[in-house]
């Protein structure tokens, strides 16, 4: 099963147990966050796609850590007019564990009654 997450202006695609580098997030290490922009489910050959989002779904994860990304070069140039301009960035970013992607089907009564 997996989900496409909607998050930081960016649509990320999640599976349990991986982990997912996205846009650096408000949030401290080893907290949880939960995702609430889900654009779309799919569990086998069963899908769900949201209009814009699918309605009672969630993505439920913990960060890992904030680190920065490796370093790009810009490099200006105009010909013959002697002008160079060179720039280095890292971009920011979180790494968060997704550990539970939750439906909108509902629990069935022995499920809750385990819980």
């Amino acid at each position: 099963m997996y989900a496409i997450v909607e998050a930081g202006g960016k649509q990320y695609p999640v599976e349990e147990g991986r982990y997912i580098d996205m846009e650096l997030l408000d949030a401290d290490k080893d907290s949880k966050v939960t995702f609430d922009k889900i654009v779309m489910l799919v569990n086998g050959k069963k899908s769900k796609v949201g209009q814009p989002y699918v309605s009672g779904a969630s993505v439920e994860g913990t960060v890992v850590k904030h680190d920065k990304a490796k370093k790009i070069i810009v490099f200006k140039q105009r010909p013959k007019k002697g002008y160079r301009k060179k720039q280095g960035h890292r971009q920011q970013f979180t790494r968060v564990m997704i550990t539970k992607i939750r439906t909108s089907a509902k629990k069935s009564s022995s499920e809750e009654a385990e819980a």
